[in-house]
């Protein structure tokens, strides 16, 4: 088994444990953790978020993706940042 599709197992493994809005697919989105299986990775919702958009106007934006979705986004965004290390110039 390739690292790759190990990590994507693992991670799937995790997030079905903790998260029931966001789903990881090898065949959907790469393997990116994506909403509820509607191919719209959470990246797209945090970089929205980053950028300035407000959760109202992501939700006026993209009508099918629920409240709830993008409170996980940020609570998955929240726990990755907790468990991982990087080094900054």
């Amino acid at each position: 088994m390739s690292f790759f599709i190990a990590l994507v197992l693992k991670l799937r493994q995790e997030v079905d444990m903790k998260f029931n809005r966001i789903t990881v697919d090898p065949e959907v989105c790469f393997g990116k953790p994506c909403i509820r299986g509607l191919r719209f990775p959470v990246s797209r919702i945090l970089g929205l978020l980053s950028s300035g958009e407000t959760k109202e106007s992501i939700l006026k934006a993209y009508p099918y993706l629920e409240p709830q979705d993008i409170d996980e986004a940020l609570a998955y965004a929240a726990c990755l940042a907790d468990e991982e290390v990087m080094e900054f110039a």
